[in-house]
Parts: C-alpha cells; structure tokens; sequence
C-alpha cells in the first residue's frame, strides 16, 4: 500500500476538502511528503477516467470532471438552491468587508437585511465569527468553510476584484457611511 493509494482512499471517503495537515497526522507524515504524494496522486488520475483531483477551501478533494457534469447531474438530480439577488447582495457585503455587523450591512445596502442574514447562516455560508467591541457588542460575521467549496474557492483571495468607483467604507468613529475611491480602499 503506497503513500499516493493510501492518499486516495482517504480523499475518496472524505465528505469534505481534506486539509493537509490533517493527512499529515492521519498518515504521520512530515506535510511535504503529503504534497508529493497528492501531486503524483494529481498526475495519475489527471489522463485517465472521470475524476480530477482538486485544491478547494483550504484543503484537497476527487472531483468530477466538468465534462461530466451534465450526466451526472441528470442521474443526481440535485435540488436548486438558488439565492435571490438581495441575499446574494448580503453575501457579497460579508465576503468582501468581514468581519462585519449586521448594521453595518444594512448601512452599506440601505435596507433591513436579518432576513438575508438568516438564510446565509442557515445555508451555512456565513457564520458568527466573534463580536465587535462596541456598545451593545454586536456579532460579527464572516463566510465559512462551505462559502469557498460552493464557490469553487481555494481561498478569499481568490474573489474578483470589486469593480467600481467607489466603494462603501465605515467611519470607525460613529458607524456612518462614507464613500471612499477605490485607491484610497486599497491603501
């Protein structure tokens, strides 16, 4: 049983991206034999078959090919989860400015958003990640885990660039909007 079989069927059985330091541990392996074997993994089942292997939400999983997209959704049949355009308006604000508040996506959108808030955290795409230190501690949010793999992100850095004129910043001193240009956001 080599490294890049037992690679295999621990990725095969997992439900989520496998980080690699958690197949580090399971294998007791230093992280860059780990690395080695996923890449020699990477190459034999990259010419052959359906699956691919791919780097998702921090960690490594088998995918399909999209080639077979088509038919394996026809045989899956899955459910459409759309998200209506206010909600993904919320998660864009969270993606791009976490943490933040709920008012303070309300600020920025100018309407109410709890409901919006709701279904992101029920959905499991953004989650309480702490609270502000401010009067009445507010809870910050932030997107998860399950935001990049729906995505197809390895990482937040990987989201597009915003491209606008002008983006919506938060005075620290009393929760106001103020508009601020894209080259004074990014100083």
């Amino acid at each position: 049983m080599t490294l890049v079989d037992q690679l295999e069927a621990l990725l095969f059985v997992s439900e989520a991206p496998a980080k690699l330091n958690d197949l580090a541990r399971v294998l007791n392996l230093a992280e860059g034999q780990i690395e080695q074997g996923l890449e020699i993994l990477g190459h034999r089942i990259d010419g052959a078959g359906a699956i691919k292997l791919v780097k998702i939400a921090g960690g490594y999983q088998l995918a399909t090919k999209s080639e077979f997209s088509e038919l394996v959704g026809s045989y899956m049949k899955p459910q459409k989860q759309r998200l209506s355009r206010s909600i993904m308006e919320v998660l864009a604000i969270v993606a791009y400015k976490q943490p933040i508040t709920n008012g303070e996506i309300e600020v920025i959108r100018g309407v109410q958003s709890d409901y919006g808030v709701r279904v992101l955290q029920e959905r499991n795409l953004i989650c309480e990640v702490g609270r502000k230190q401010t009067p009445g501690r507010p809870i910050l949010f932030g997107t998860t885990q399950q935001f990049l793999h729906q995505f197809n992100l390895d990482g937040l850095t990987q989201l597009p660039q915003l491209e606008v004129d002008a983006l919506p910043v938060l005075s620290a001193d009393n929760g106001q909007e103020e508009l601020m240009s894209t080259e004074e956001a990014t100083a």
